[in-house]
């Protein structure tokens, strides 16, 4: 089996296995109980959550446990318009957003809130301009991926805060940094609140982080018993938050090794696939070598991912989330929708061997003369 779709899903790293079966089985109590072994289990989950601050440098005030980057989505926008609805309602959202994004912005809008969609360049990056222009008195919130999913562009959220602030300090910035933490260095103090999931980084399914500013207040969407976190009441998933600690930790490391790494397979790819006259290359000069996307001209991308499948080979068409859709994020950067209709997403991660891009390079020459017809 060749891997190549890591901005979808990871495999869960060994070690963080083995820290969520140990917790599993010694730290089962629930840590709102007052018994020995709730305060026991509790006492775990406060150092997990301590060591995750430490590596953010952030107060672990300022997290909050989700089920994912979607339920930290939903707290983050709908949290932030409940509680400042009275300042104002309009939001401003960028057009490279996972899908997950314009799924709530739909809801907010049919409840009143007017959505404003800020430009961007050739190159995928926020149109400054245009942003200053869109930001309002009454802008309360302004939302803006870390990095694409689709095509992989990195934006300047410390840039892009300072022009927020300065138009309109109370406006607050949230960015989904699902495709950038354990992949390029992150600064959570770039931004008001944050939202990134475990199971992009090998850590579990099910887990994720709300980042929230302590400056910053916004209000509960889901309402419970539980004393942990008012944001997310119940009983907290302390394997998952415990596993998901060991998982950061082991992601965060050796960041800038592994990115050269993958930047010498991703460029490796680009050279092979660049030689065909039917393959569009997909990719700026700000985009993270992680994700590679690329356009087919004649051929469906969902025909090519089946013929791939063949051979045990695993990509993407786009996001996991919005598969088989036209790519909004190479829509909005070439404003080709034939390019943007027949997209694949090559994710690729420090577990990539070289032999499994050879291979793939190798396959991939096989399927494309054969669905062009060159053979």
């Amino acid at each position: 089996m060749i891997y190549l779709d890591y901005s979808a899903t990871t495999p869960m790293g060994y070690e963080v296995l083995d820290t969520y079966n140990k917790t599993c089985k010694d730290f089962f109590g629930n840590p709102n109980s007052l018994h020995e072994l709730g305060v026991k289990t509790k006492n775990l989950m406060n150092s997990a959550t301590k060591q995750i601050a430490e590596i953010f440098s952030i107060q672990e005030s300022e997290i909050t446990y989700t089920y994912g980057s979607t339920m930290g989505n939903n707290l983050a926008l709908i949290g932030s318009a409940l509680a400042n609805h009275k300042k104002g309602q309009h939001i401003i959202v960028s057009k490279l957003e996972h899908p997950s994004i314009y799924a709530i912005c739909d809801y907010l809008s049919s409840i009143g809130f007017e959505i404003s969609y800020v430009k961007n360049d050739n190159e995928g990056l926020i149109d400054f301009e245009d942003l200053k222009k869109l930001i309002r008195p009454d802008t309360i919130l302004v939302s803006i991926c870390a990095v694409n999913s689709e095509v992989g562009v990195r934006q300047p959220l410390k840039m892009i805060r300072q022009i927020i602030k300065k138009e309109n300090p109370n406006t607050i910035l949230h960015s989904d940094m699902t495709q950038g933490v354990g992949k390029v260095s992150i600064n959570l103090h770039d931004v008001d609140l944050a939202t990134f999931t475990g199971h992009k980084i090998y850590g579990p399914k099910g887990i994720g982080i709300l980042y929230k500013n302590n400056n910053i207040n916004i209000s509960p969407i889901i309402y419970g018993s539980g004393t942990t976190n008012m944001l997310n009441p119940g009983t907290p998933a302390v394997p998952l938050i415990v596993a998901l600690s060991k998982a950061i930790r082991l992601a965060t490391t050796d960041l800038e090794k592994r990115e050269r790494f993958i930047e010498r397979i991703n460029q490796k790819l680009v050279d092979a696939l660049s030689k065909y006259e039917g393959v569009m290359i997909n990719k700026t000069k700000y985009s993270i070598p992680h994700i590679l996307n690329i356009s087919l001209r004649n051929i469906k991308a969902e025909t090519f991912l089946h013929a791939l499948e063949e051979y045990e080979i695993y990509l993407s068409t786009n996001t996991a989330c919005s598969s088989g859709n036209l790519s909004t994020s190479v829509l909005a950067i070439y404003d080709d929708r034939v390019r943007a209709s027949s997209t694949l997403r090559i994710s690729l991660s420090h577990l990539t061997t070289t032999d499994e891009i050879n291979k793939f390079i190798e396959i991939f020459e096989q399927i494309y003369k054969r669905l062009s017809g060159l053979q």
